[in-house]
This record gives C-alpha cells, sequence and structure tokens, in this order.
C-alpha cells in the first residue's frame, strides 16, 4: 500500500473537505432537527460517486462503497447540541470563519467534521483502489446522538439488519486511537409530599427538604472518600480491588465513576404552600464493574431514600422523541461501559494505519498538541455511539476522529484542518491494514452486561 499517495489524495481533497464542513456548520442541526444536514451529506456522497447513498426510516444517512460481504462501516452523529448563551460566542456559530490552520462554529469538532472525513475517506478508497474485494465500506451520518446515544445504531442494528465486521466511531480523540469509555444511566428520584399553607408548614410534608437530604448524599456519594469511617463510600470505592476484584485494572483504565444533580422540577399550590413533590435527574456516569441494577440500587440504598421509604421512587428515564422524520424509536436512557482489547484485529488496523502514514505518536496542528502528549492508544472521557455498537450488541468498535474533546459543546468551537486530511488518510488507509484473519470472538475486555430483554441481545 502506498501511504505516501494516500496522505497527497487527502490534502489535495482539503478544499473540498472544508468546504463540505463549512456548508453542515452552517445548517443549525440539533437532535431530532437534522433534515438539512442529512440532505446535504447526501448530495456529497453522490457527488462523489459513492455506490449508493440512502436515508433510513429513523433519518440517518447511509453511503456505500464497494459490492463485498464484509461490512467496515464509519460513523459520525450529524446532530449538535445548542449555541447555549450566545454572548459567549465571539462570532456566529452558524457563519463562524475559517483560517489557514482552524474552521469556527458549532459542530466542527463535535463532530461533522468526523462525517467529513469519512466521506472523503472513502472516496480516496474508491480514487486508490483500496477496497477489498470482499468488503463494503459504510459510511453512516447519525441522528440523535446528543440526546440519546446509541439510538442511532440501535435502529441501524435491529431494523435495518446492518451489522459490520467492526465500526470506525470519528468522535473527536485528539489524535488518539480510542478504544472504549465509561458508560452512563439518566436516573430519575421522585418524591411525595404533602401540602399545606407555608403560614403553618408543620401542617404539611416538604417534599423539597426531603430531597434535599437525598440530594446531600448523592453529593457525598460522588465525593466522598471509600474508607472505614465513611457511612457512604464514594463512588471512588471501583478503584479499589476491595471492592471491584475483577474489573477495578480496567476502572482504572477508564477513570472512576461519577454522579450529579442534573436537573430539579417541583410542583406546589402556590408560592405560599409546602411542596407537595420534588424530582430530580442525575447524570450517573459508569466505570467497569458498575451496572444498570448496581447504579439503581445504590441510590435506592441512601439512608434518606431508605428513610423515606414508600415516599421515594427511583427510576431510569425513558427516551420517546420523535426523529427528523417523525419515526418514534423509545428506548431506556442506559449507556453501557465498554473497553476493547488493544490487540484486537480492529484496533490493531488503526494502529498500523497510523505507524505506516504517521508513526507511533499522536501527531496534529501545533496549537493543538499541548493536549495531545498522551499514548497513542487511549480512551474517550465522554459517551458515544459506541455504547449501542459494542456496549450493546458487541460488534467491535473503535475511535479516531478529528477534533478535541475539550471543543465539545463549548462556545467558540473549533476544529483543526490538519485533523481532517490526518483522519481522512488514515480511514482510506484501514480496510487494506485491517487482518480479518486475526479477529478473535473475545475482542472486548469489559461490557456493561444486559441492557432490557426489548432490545439487548444478551
Amino acid at each position: 500500500m502506498d501511504f505516501e499517495a494516500i496522505k497527497q489524495a487527502a490534502q489535495g481533497y482539503l478544499p473540498q473537505m472544508t468546504k463540505f464542513l463549512r456548508d453542515l456548520i452552517a445548517i443549525p442541526s440539533e437532535s431530532c432537527d437534522e433534515e438539512g444536514v442529512i440532505r446535504r451529506t447526501i448530495a456529497e456522497m453522490k457527488a462523489l460517486g459513492f455506490d449508493k447513498a440512502e436515508i433510513d426510516p429513523e433519518g440517518n444517512a447511509l453511503g456505500w462503497m464497494g459490492r463485498g460481504r464484509r461490512i467496515i462501516a464509519f460513523d459520525g452523529h450529524i446532530d449538535t447540541v445548542g449555541i447555549g448563551n450566545i454572548v459567549n460566542w465571539e462570532h456566529d456559530p452558524y457563519e463562524g470563519y475559517e483560517t489557514d490552520d482552524v474552521i469556527y462554529g458549532r459542530g466542527g469538532s463535535d463532530q461533522e467534521g468526523g462525517v467529513v472525513s469519512a466521506v472523503y475517506g472513502a472516496k480516496i478508497m474508491k480514487d486508490l483502489g483500496l477496497i477489498p474485494e470482499d468488503t463494503r465500506i459504510l459510511v453512516v451520518a447519525s441522528v440523535q446522538e446528543e440526546d440519546c446515544d446509541g439510538l442511532c445504531w440501535q435502529y441501524i442494528h435491529k431494523e435495518d439488519g446492518i451489522t459490520p465486521e467492526f465500526v470506525v466511531s470519528t468522535e473527536p480523540t485528539d489524535g488518539g486511537i480510542y478504544r472504549g469509555h465509561r458508560g452512563r444511566m439518566e436516573i430519575r428520584v421522585d418524591v411525595k409530599g404533602v401540602s399545606c399553607h407555608g403560614s403553618a408548614p408543620e401542617r404539611g410534608d416538604n417534599a423539597i427538604y426531603k430531597m434535599a437530604d437525598i440530594l446531600n448524599e448523592v453529593r457525598a456519594l460522588n465525593e466522598n472518600t471509600a474508607t472505614e469511617q465513611d457511612e457512604i463510600k464514594g463512588l471512588v470505592k471501583m478503584l479499589d480491588p476491595k471492592y471491584n476484584p475483577e474489573h477495578w485494572e480496567d476502572a482504572r483504565f477508564l477513570g472512576r465513576g461519577t454522579i450529579t444533580c442534573s436537573q430539579i422540577f417541583y410542583t406546589s399550590p402556590s408560592r405560599c404552600a409546602v411542596a407537595d413533590s420534588c424530582a430530580v435527574s442525575l447524570d450517573r456516569r459508569m466505570t467497569a464493574g458498575e451496572t444498570w441494577d448496581s447504579c439503581l440500587e445504590e441510590i435506592r440504598n441512601l439512608p434518606s431514600c431508605k428513610k423515606y421509604g414508600d415516599d421515594v421512587k427511583v427510576s431510569m428515564y425513558m427516551y420517546d422523541r420523535p426523529a427528523w422524520t417523525g419515526l418514534k424509536y423509545e428506548t431506556e436512557c442506559y449507556f453501557p461501559t465498554w473497553i476493547n482489547k488493544e490487540s484486537a484485529a480492529h484496533v490493531q488496523a488503526l494502529v498500523d494505519a497510523h505507524k505506516g502514514l504517521f508513526g507511533d505518536k499522536r501527531i496534529g496542528h501545533p496549537s493543538a498538541m499541548d493536549k495531545r502528549d498522551r499514548p497513542l492508544i487511549d480512551k474517550w472521557t465522554f459517551s458515544t455511539n459506541g455504547v449501542s455498537i459494542q456496549g450493546r450488541y458487541g460488534i467491535p468498535c473503535v475511535g479516531f476522529g478529528p477534533g478535541a474533546e475539550s471543543q465539545a459543546h463549548a462556545p467558540n468551537e473549533i476544529t483543526w484542518k490538519q485533523d481532517l486530511v490526518t483522519c481522512a488518510a488514515l480511514y482510506a488507509a484501514v480496510p487494506m491494514c485491517y487482518k480479518p484473519e486475526n479477529r478473535t470472538d473475545d475482542v472486548t475486555v469489559y461490557r456493561a452486561g444486559k441492557t432490557d430483554t426489548r432490545f439487548a441481545d444478551d
């Protein structure tokens, strides 16, 4: 394989990639409102000569190259978060600007840049004859990830009936090759109270005060250590073989779990009355060794939850927002943890491609390198569609994408043009670097276990 020819081809497509990304950024595309960017992506795929470009019933764009049986997929979510407080932006988040080095605007790093590099990576494969005869390339511009990561791949796998040999996630990786990340859950706690006139609060039962007790203990769960003196053992305990004997090493690789209160709600007859209900949303990040059941039970077992008994309900959120196509595909808000073996064939395909193209160290624009002085093979801090691809279904997944995690959801978001070129080149080289004869059934170091009876394979 001529690695120099691949690099030259990727560099040659930089003007087209820049225009494509700026076009995508200019189209607001929050979750469930992605139609404009999906249709723009389909148009780009068709212009570049994809063998097939289609939109599935959920609204995902699927672009195909090649005719073989084996599928190697590249996934990038095309939706973005909102812009937040506009005063925090120095320039228009959709109009933006470009310099010789960067592209500015919402979605550049998270993660429309990954879609751009994947589309052009497939084009380079076709240009240079890099698609093995037994292989088809699938480029997915997926929807609703920011709202419900992995929902798109639940649909693609279960309803479209697509099971790739492996998937490359194009989420931003700061120049690294990522082989897993923590999972997460969206938990709700509801507390009942009894209202009364605010002039005599002792006649009622204030749900907000009850919730305050629970939230103090949730905070302790996140912040406490795990000594014998801690009545509430902190989540840091999962890094200790005493509390997590099977997976403490995996937990140290991924990082400890966390929990925080992200929303609060209440009901009350008036501002002159005691609140008769209170509810909160909890964002729970899960490390290796933590499961669906264990995370719910640790909240139910908090002293205040037990104290208030039947007045407390701990549950998991369900997601049921319709896609831009109108399709509603309900799922629970559970997103499993996963880690690959570093030696897995699909991980090594990216490693070999990177070494052939760029060497064994992370690369990037000089202004990005202060955050890239890390091992080439690592993990994400945040969550990706890998929660379904590998977490739910065990389809091998690995990450390499343009941009930086630190730019995700932040005002004044940028991505680096050099990253677009780097990623397009690496994607183009991956199929020929993949050695299917080295594939094994035990690529996963850790998966968080069952999801539910409606969607799970195990």
